[in-house]
């Protein structure tokens, strides 16, 4: 297996004797690397080459829309040089001086207006404006009617001064995620208020049960914070975007010069898919020293965001009453659901032998880079991954959108599953700062996967979650391996969280050699005993941990399956095994 992915990592580099169509690519329009891809398949197509190499000079790369890479693209590769920078940002400039805010209009896009939902200023995530700066001063609910979709809160004079505002959101913390609930309206009664929300989002998230607004637990109710309101922009390093004006409003940090200033809003949610089909996947493309950023996440402005978990979105979800029992020691299930997948800034699915090597992927409000379905010998190396809303890699299926998620999943088409990946040598640090709920790495239903020296930090739920399915019966997932990877400074937000977590059946998939350090403690967190180092959740079957490095022997093993075995973990792992775990140098 390590063979064939050594082989894949080959594809990178020039070969001399094959007939080579070389395009070198300058930042001149949003259809320039557009036109090369096209130019090097007509090259194929009149025989004058089997393979390509884009060469990408510095340079901003301003997309209109996501860059494509067909199965007439296989055995291509695309090379930056330093500053090359792919991004999905619409630069603003004419700022003006309003008061103790500066302001500008916001073009249209394509022809329509946009919907801003961040904003960097030379380089620096910008902060939508909200009613708390410091999180440990959020607000907690007072109680929960589900029949009549309202959360009740404390009236304080923040919610008051945001009754009858439009685009106004709830971002509320539940458990190991984060709910977006757009509001429709505010109540006052007495000292406290009634929030309903829009549809289908409060539909979705007073129907499901897991995860859900915790009340009645000794005074930490959920807790929860507002933004999109204007009247909350009261702090240096907020914006406010006024939609039906087309205006952004932002008070500038010490030091920065709008007058100068490069503020970028993103506009496009994926900047580059590879993608092919079941029967004619993508074959043999890297993607080499090429910097991608400036991707939104909008979701939240249509249709809200009710999550699973790790940034799955619910389409549906229900209570089961009363439980279902399940066979072959499962617990009984209470609950139903179907998930989506946020969309990400580098899509891969339908693809073998696809290599993003010495890539920076930076700057985006949802997932990184995205290895999906029907997906083979892959490989994600070397790259740096930070200053994401939401995931840094997800790897593998979820179980699609129209299968139930705590079904056992094994596809009849085996090319489904994703197989066979390696990530290898990434740093990854702060991510999940929009959408609290996410990981450094999350993989799903996967086998063969090599996830294996990276660093991960800096992340607000797990930093490493590994499987799906809440239940311990055969499926796709098997052979996996996690190994030497260093994870510190995690569970920022969230709790019931780990370092590695795991879920379901995946025989002969081994976790070692890792270490697991520096666990935030959030004042906020319901439950604030409840984080793990090592965390092997519902239906974690067949899967080796030995010699992880962690401070403490805080582990959960939670409704396992059989075939899981326990060597050698904790501060007692000898320090030359601690010491190979991987640690990025810049």
């Amino acid at each position: 297996m390590f063979l064939a992915i050594a082989i894949a990592l080959l594809g990178c580099e020039p070969i001399c004797n094959a007939q080579k169509k070389v395009v070198e690519v300058n930042p001149d329009g949003p259809y320039a690397i557009e036109s090369a891809l096209q130019e090097a398949r007509l090259a194929r197509l009149h025989g004058e080459a089997t393979e390509a190499e884009i060469r990408l000079s510095a340079g901003v790369y301003r997309l209109n829309q996501p860059i494509i890479l067909r199965p007439e693209d296989s055995h291509t590769r695309i090379v930056g040089t330093t500053n090359t920078l792919i991004s999905g940002g619409l630069k603003i400039n004419g700022w003006k001086k309003q008061g103790k805010v500066w302001t500008a209009d916001v073009p249209t896009f394509n022809g329509r207006p946009i919907v801003v939902r961040q904003m960097w200023v030379d380089g620096q995530k910008a902060v939508r404006a909200r009613n708390v700066q410091n999180f440990d001063q959020m607000n907690r609910i007072l109680s929960v009617d589900r029949k009549q979709g309202i959360i009740y809160v404390p009236a304080t004079k923040d919610i008051k001064d945001i009754v009858g505002v439009r685009d106004a959101e709830m971002v509320l913390h539940e458990m190991w995620c984060v709910a977006f609930l757009r509001i429709k309206d505010i109540r006052i009664i007495a000292d406290s208020a009634a929030i309903t929300f829009h549809d289908p989002e409060s539909h979705v998230h007073f129907m499901h049960p897991w995860p859900s607004p915790m009340t009645n637990t000794q005074g930490r109710n959920s807790a929860f914070y507002i933004v999109g309101a204007k009247k909350h922009l009261d702090t240096l390093g907020e914006w406010y975007y006024d939609e039906k004006n087309c205006k952004i409003f932002y008070m500038p940090r010490a030091g920065e010069d709008m007058t100068s200033a490069d503020v970028e809003i993103p506009v496009l949610e994926n900047l580059l898919t590879v993608c092919g089909t079941p029967d004619e996947p993508v074959k043999n493309v890297c993607l080499e020293n090429v910097e991608f950023s400036y991707a939104t996440w909008l979701r939240p402005s249509f249709a809200g965001h009710a999550p699973l978990q790790a940034g799955m979105y619910m389409t549906e979800a229900y209570k089961i009453r009363p439980q279902i029992k399940r066979p072959n020691g499962d617990h009984g299930l209470d609950n139903q659901g179907w998930v989506g997948r946020p969309l990400s800034a580098v899509d891969i699915r339908c693809a073998n032998g696809v290599i993003v090597q010495s890539c920076r992927v930076d700057r985006c409000a949802s997932t990184g880079v995205d290895v999906g379905t029907y997906t083979e010998n892959c490989v994600i190396s070397d790259c740096v991954i930070s200053d994401l809303g939401g995931n840094g890699i997800v790897a593998g299926s979820f179980g699609g959108e129209y299968h139930e998620a705590h079904l056992p999943y094994e596809p009849l088409d085996r090319r489904e599953t994703c197989r066979n990946l390696l990530i290898t040598h990434n740093y990854i640090t702060d991510v999940s700062n929009e959408d609290w709920g996410t990981t450094g790495i999350c993989a799903g239903y996967v086998r063969g996967i090599r996830i294996v020296e990276n660093e991960v930090s800096e992340v607000s739920y797990t930093g490493i979650s590994l499987g799906w399915g809440w239940n311990q019966q055969p499926s796709t997932m098997a052979d996996n391996l996690v190994r030497g990877n260093r994870i510190h400074h995690y569970a920022k937000h969230m709790y019931d969280t780990a370092g590695i977590y795991t879920l379901g059946s995946q025989p002969h998939t081994t976790i070692e050699g890792n270490v697991v350090s520096d666990i935030y403690s959030p004042s906020y967190a319901h439950d604030p005993e409840h984080w793990f180092y090592l965390y092997t959740d519902e239906g974690s079957s067949g899967i080796t941990m030995r010699n992880n490095h962690t401070p403490s022997e805080k582990y959960l093993k939670n409704s396992c399956g059989p075939g899981n075995v326990w060597e050698n973990n904790g501060p007692a792992v000898a320090d030359s095994i601690a010491a190979k775990a991987w640690k990025y140098v810049k």
